[in-house]
């Protein structure tokens, strides 16, 4: 396992952390209808390796019901930032990092980090939905 110190923020700047990152262990991407409206894509890690640097009077919160990862996004742009969450197949408490936030990331990286399909339309999430080319 290669970790890698990446820093993230949000559009405005707000809101800024850093996180430990292991792009080659994989990323996420599901067919929820929230993931489906953001075009949402995860890196999961953590708490531990997750900081947040800046912002936290900027955070808000959102998810539509109580077992849903909770959405942390900036109150002056609106950009996810990161959500919380807790789940006995993700090995208890994680942090999703949306990759779209993450500053300075190399294409080539992001385009060698394998991608898990979760079919969170049907509480499927450990299994992939049959279609995931739209993801």
């Amino acid at each position: 396992m290669t970790l890698t110190t990446y820093r993230g923020s949000c559009h405005c700047g707000s809101i800024s952390y850093e996180a430990d990152i292991d792009l080659s262990q994989g990323t996420g991407k599901c067919n929820c209808t929230f993931c489906m409206k953001t075009r949402a894509w995860k890196a999961f890690v953590k708490p531990a390796a997750f900081r947040l640097l800046t912002g936290a009077d900027a955070v808000k919160s959102y998810h539509k019901h109580p077992l849903a990862p909770l959405k942390h996004f900036c109150a002056e742009c609106g950009v996810m930032t990161h959500a919380t969450g807790s789940a006995d197949y993700m090995g208890g408490d994680f942090i999703g990092v949306f990759i779209a936030t993450l500053d300075h990331v190399e294409p080539s990286e992001l385009a060698a980090a394998p991608v898990r399909y979760s079919d969170g339309r049907h509480n499927n999430w450990q299994n992939p939905p049959a279609e995931t080319r739209y993801l």
